[in-house]
């Protein structure tokens, strides 16, 4: 065995041996077979990286307004051509905003499409006919998804909106309607809609204002303070403590491209929405709180009709009370959307799918509310990273 000394060196040089071993495996221990593997870096998630678009709410910036309106019956080759008659839409503010090539209607004709916008309900035979009588949805039970079962234009009290949400949260909303006068006007309950019609002075539309279809909203003081007329907005935008967290805006039966001709004489149609455009997006862009945090979107409630289109995306299936939601097939064409904020690129453009309910899913995101009946279909796409497209987005 050799001399003590010997035997004692020996033994020095295999416990450095064996301790350089141990350090090795500590810094890289794929180098030990007994070792638990630690994740490298490249395998870790890290806190900047970028979600899927249709993930978690983490892809959205701070926005904290948002802004919708809504335009009326016109299909995506209509408006977004290099015909369009709305050249302030399609081509000014188009290389502005992100463009949403996929972005469908969920129902013919119009009411449906403005009740999903807010919660996530679907079509029924009454709405699908858009109310021509206000009467009461009659609720005989509920189906996945919340969907309320029944027939009806005015939804219970049960049945909750997005408004509701964002009051129980602190947060305020405000819905301004053209030519609306009195604040929360609407039928009174069993009366025919004397608004389906326009008349001179007179062009509102009720169906396009879907805070009055819920007894929770027309039941509140809430209605008359945030269901007001068009021209309380550009008061309101002059100061962020003044600008509700969501707005939703819709121009009267001439504005919103619906009549055409229109009964004072203007040309209606797409030229008299990008008209209206022109006076009233500034506003909205130059306000403070759009500038620091705020989303507008601008889309049409369906395309043209049930009968061009009823195409459909994003899952949409038939709801508890309609078994077509496009009357004559799945939905309610594709309309496409313009999004415009602090937090996308001009000239910009998404093939991502999209929908009514996909818009109230994303509103939903924003401010970290649940979801509400169909914007809970899963894998339902809410804007990500395709549509908050800056590098500053985080």
């Amino acid at each position: 065995m050799g001399s003590p000394r010997r035997r004692w060196l020996l033994g020095a040089v295999v416990g450095l041996f064996l301790l350089a071993l141990a350090s090795a495996a500590v810094f890289w221990p794929g180098a030990n077979p007994f070792a638990t593997p630690v994740p490298s870096a490249a395998s870790t998630p890290s806190a900047a990286s970028t979600p899927p678009a249709t993930s978690t709410p983490s892809a959205r910036p701070g926005v904290q307004h948002v802004f919708v309106i809504n335009l009326e019956n016109k299909g995506y080759d209509r408006t977004w051509s290099a015909d369009s008659t709305a050249p302030y839409l399609s081509g000014t503010l188009r290389d502005q905003g992100v463009l949403l090539t996929q972005y469908f209607g969920v129902a013919h004709h119009s009411l449906p499409n403005y009740i999903a916008q807010i919660s996530g309900q679907g079509p029924n035979p009454q709405t699908q006919a858009d109310c021509g009588t206000y009467t009461n949805f009659v609720q005989t039970g509920t189906a996945d998804f919340d969907q309320a079962v029944g027939d009806g234009c005015v939804y219970p009290a049960g049945v909750p909106t997005v408004a509701d949400q964002l009051g129980t949260a602190g947060l305020r909303w405000k819905g301004y309607f053209e030519d609306m006068g009195k604040a929360c006007r609407h039928p009174s309950p069993g009366a025919v809609d004397d608004t389906q019609r326009a008349r001179p002075g007179d062009m509102y539309a009720a169906r396009h204002n879907p805070f009055v279809y819920f007894a929770r909203i027309t039941g509140s003081p809430d209605c008359a303070r945030n269901v007001v007329d068009l021209t309380e907005l550009e008061g309101d935008l002059a100061q962020a403590s003044t600008t509700a967290n969501l707005t939703m805006i819709s121009p009267n039966l001439c504005h919103d491209g619906h009549d055409y001709p229109c009964v004072d004489g203007e040309p209606g149609g797409l030229a008299s929405a990008d008209a209206w455009l022109r006076e009233w997006v500034p506003r909205i862009l130059a306000s403070p709180a759009f500038a620091a945090d705020g989303l507008l979107v601008i889309t049409f409630d369906e395309s043209d009709s049930a009968k061009s289109d009823s195409s459909a995306c994003c899952g949409e299936v038939p709801g508890p009370n309609a078994a077509r939601p496009g009357i004559e097939g799945p939905g309610g064409g594709r309309v496409g959307a313009l999004v415009l904020s602090p937090f996308t690129a001009g000239g910009t453009s998404s093939d991502t799918p999209y929908n009514h309910y996909s818009l109230l899913a994303t509103i939903e995101d924003t401010f970290s509310l649940p979801y509400l009946g169909y914007a809970a279909t899963p894998g339902l796409a809410r804007f990500g990273s395709d549509v908050f497209n800056t590098a500053h987005r985080f």
